[in-house]
């Protein structure tokens, strides 16, 4: 639908919504720019704090993906007219203490009564116009290193249908509300070459790695045995706890997608399950890729590298 719009010509739009990015970019100044976001979703566990907490930290990913520093944020709620206001306040303190930890002031925001209760914020961060990252800028040669681990998806259906083992709602909710910060300061901090980056969230691994290798005209190849994996995510596939943001993932993007060798079925699967507040992927050279890996590993970021980037070529997914 986007694809219909009439577009806007502005030089300062140096990030848009054309290229399927994460935020987008406005240049203000030579050496500023600001990164802008919006995120709401209904709630995905019981608890309104977490829900809270899971709704800001998935909001200010974007901002990190892009390589920026989240600023300020405005809360968007929709809530039941006679629902019980306790319940909302936990849900406003839970994200803002996460954006507290962020160091993003909220400055406002806007409510609007609704049968379904749905929470999130626009973000607005800085970053510097010549050191921005989109999703479309890997290069062959490029390691691919995750942040975080899948399986946010399956195990928020098996919440939803009362199913899930403690355990599963433990290690999920520790990734949701954990914020992307570190993993980005570190990535920045040092002398390491990311030409492209995006977060994982709802159109699932596979659907994010399309969107890096189409826009930078690339092939990725994903070593599945790599790729981390949530306690719980693989026992919630066998018990069917299938969203159906996962199917409609798989449904659109499976055929870009090449499987060679011996790939599990739940393991298929979880590449399309759909994440919330999910971890960075940074393409980075293949040179520094070991020591990114090892700075992200000290400073308590569990990364781990899972695949490489490869010259155009068929498929444009290849999953080992």
């Amino acid at each position: 639908m986007l694809g219909k719009l009439a577009r806007q010509h502005d030089p300062n739009v140096l990030v848009g919504f054309d290229t399927a990015d994460d935020a987008g970019v406005y240049k203000i100044s030579a050496d500023q720019a600001l990164v802008q976001t919006v995120d709401f979703f209904t709630p995905i566990v019981d608890d309104p704090y977490t829900f809270g907490q899971i709704a800001a930290t998935n909001s200010l990913s974007d901002v990190y993906a892009m390589g920026g520093r989240p600023l300020s944020a405005l809360a968007m709620v929709c809530f039941p007219e006679k629902g019980d206001l306790d319940i909302l306040e936990r849900i406003l303190a839970g994200g803002l203490s996460k954006m507290m930890e962020a160091n993003c002031a909220v400055i406002g925001g806007h409510s609007v009564r609704d049968p379904e209760i749905k929470f999130g914020y626009a973000v607005t961060g800085i970053i510097h116009p010549e050191r921005v990252w989109t999703n479309a800028a890997a290069q062959p040669g490029d390691k691919l290193i995750l942040t975080k681990a899948l399986g946010t998806g399956v195990i928020s259906t098996a919440i939803k249908r009362g199913e899930a083992r403690q355990a599963w709602v433990d290690a999920a909710t520790e990734s949701m509300t954990t914020l992307n910060a570190r993993a980005a300061e570190v990535a920045i901090g040092g002398n390491f070459h990311v030409h492209a980056a995006t977060d994982i969230t709802g159109f699932g691994l596979v659907g994010h790695l399309r969107e890096v290798a189409l826009g930078a005209k690339v092939s990725v190849r994903i070593d599945s045995a790599r790729v981390p994996l949530l306690d719980g995510a693989i026992d919630c596939v066998r018990g069917g706890f299938i969203p159906g943001g996962l199917t409609a993932n798989r449904e659109f993007a499976e055929c870009l997608v090449g499987y060679e060798g011996d790939v599990s079925a739940e393991v298929k699967t979880l590449l399309f399950d759909p994440q919330t507040a999910g971890g960075l992927l940074l393409s980075v050279a293949g040179g520094d890729a070991d020591a990114l890996l090892a700075a992200l590993n000290a400073a308590g970021v569990s990364a781990v590298e899972i695949g490489e980037v490869l010259h155009n070529g068929k498929p444009l997914i290849g999953v080992v």
